[in-house]
């Protein structure tokens, strides 16, 4: 398999996941994303308005959780990671759906981003509507 390199890195206020929302649309802040200048031509047809999904690696998980309780919630039962959006899990990649707010060279604004601030940054896709047919 060949190796993850990140693109970029997000730029938050969020520094503690014990102070980050648990989903963005529950009050996370606007955040950045830094770009690698070896990726800027990549970003030539990003149009503010634009919702796009980010795929971040959560660096911080823990990487060897198999069960959690949801949401942190210790009265609810341990429940396995694949049935939950937990950011512990064996890969911890981040899936995130925001709308562009601004964009700068090498630098692109969001909204509802619930990474910390340094969180590597995977990829950028689009937000498809009907593809069928296509």
């Amino acid at each position: 398999m060949s190796e993850l390199r990140p693109i970029g890195r997000v730029q938050s206020s969020l520094t503690d996941s014990a102070d980050a929302p648990r989903q963005g649309d529950e009050g996370a802040p606007d955040a950045w994303l830094v770009i690698d200048p070896a990726y800027g031509d990549a970003m030539s047809d990003l149009r503010t308005g634009d919702e796009i999904l980010l795929i971040t690696w959560l660096d911080r998980a823990d990487r060897n959780a198999l069960q959690v309780h949801p949401r942190g919630d210790l009265t609810r039962p341990p429940t396995g990671v694949f049935s939950t959006r937990s950011p512990d899990r064996p890969n911890p990649l981040g899936l995130h759906r925001v709308t562009i707010l601004a964009i700068e060279p090498l630098m692109v604004q969001v909204n509802n981003l619930e990474a910390l601030d340094g969180t590597p940054l995977l990829d950028i896709k689009p937000v498809l509507g009907d593809v069928e047919g296509r």
